[in-house]
């Protein structure tokens, strides 16, 4: 809480004379009357009324370092302030095709992949991030965005088959410039996630490339695959999924293209833990400063020291014509 008119708190400096004037009436006031003797009155105590007798004189007081307040204008203050953060733009495209679900990363390639996704939206605070998810097409899941719960959630619900099944690499890209385009941020970039290489889609990797470059969206890509050999689900003679050992096959050129002409980088993770450095050192490449405005409300705060003041004057003038009532 703040006040809009703190000078008014010199009027307190008033509650001297007042204490003072009310010490020396109340001494010169005391009634007297002559009488022989008071012993018949030895006996008799002091009445509760004598010790209370100055509680209306403190009501006033009260009400009126009450009003004192309200003249300073007691507020619950918000504004406009300007701060300096660092923030950009990122797409997160994610290969959710059927060989994302190789289990050459535990649990497999996908749950992987959304883990360190996760864990990298939730600790870029300031940016907006959206997210694509492709395979024989691309489709926005999300729209950029700052709200961290909802690219949580959306990135754990991820899931297979909803998409045809294939490796749209240049349209997943396509897709994230698209959503891209609509920022503002200065700096803008994807970060791309595969295990295979193009193998259909609409647009041509190099295509997709070719735009980013001129709309200046860098390009991170990232290969999921270990060196070698991996668990690949095939489907089995009944329908069912079943895991065969295959080679792991990343067009690296491709990918390493895209990122190199865009001004971006080209990672290749084996593992759980390189996938998981492979978003930090990302982390750190991808920072910029901006400007952030914050709006806040200014609203008068008094009426809780309105109503007490109307609390103490009704009290004051209960006593005093009631249980505190003297006779001049």
């Amino acid at each position: 809480m703040q006040f809009a008119h703190p000078s008014y708190f010199w009027l307190f400096l008033g509650f001297i004379p007042l204490i003072a004037w009310y010490i020396i009436k109340q001494r010169n006031a005391r009634a007297s009357m002559a009488i022989s003797t008071i012993s018949p009155f030895a006996s008799i105590g002091r009445s509760w009324k004598e010790y209370v007798r100055h509680l209306v004189f403190l009501l006033r007081l009260g009400a009126l370092a009450c009003l004192i307040i309200i003249l300073a204008r007691p507020q619950v203050k918000d504004n406009w302030r300007t701060t300096s953060t660092e923030g950009t733009d990122i797409m997160l495209a994610i290969d959710v095709s059927s060989s994302m679900l190789a289990r050459d990363f535990q649990p497999d390639r996908l749950e992987a992949a959304k883990a360190v996704a996760q864990k990298f939206v939730a600790g870029r605070d300031g940016d907006n991030i959206g997210v694509v998810i492709f395979a024989g097409e691309s489709l926005t899941g999300i729209p950029m965005t700052v709200d961290r719960s909802m690219l949580l959630n959306y990135i754990n619900s991820i899931k297979m088959n909803i998409l045809p099944d294939g490796t749209a690499i240049g349209d997943g890209i396509a897709t994230s410039l698209n959503r891209l385009k609509e920022g503002k941020a200065k700096s803008r970039s994807i970060i791309l996630l595969t295990d295979g290489s193009n193998n259909t889609g609409v647009v041509a990797p190099v295509m997709a490339t070719d735009v980013a470059k001129e709309l200046g969206v860098r390009i991170y890509t990232v290969g999921i695959g270990t060196n070698g050999m991996a668990p690949t689900p095939v489907m089995g003679m009944f329908g069912n999924i079943e895991y065969e050992p295959q080679k792991v096959v990343i067009d690296e050129g491709t990918l390493r293209e895209i990122a190199d002409a865009t001004g971006g980088k080209y990672f290749r993770a084996t593992d759980n833990k390189v996938l998981s450095d492979v978003f930090a050192e990302i982390d750190r490449l991808e920072k910029t400063r901006m400007d952030v405005r914050h709006f806040s409300h200014t609203e008068d705060n008094y009426m809780l020291f309105a109503w007490i003041a109307f609390a103490l004057v009704a009290l004051d003038l209960l006593l005093r014509y009631t249980v505190l009532r003297s006779i001049p």
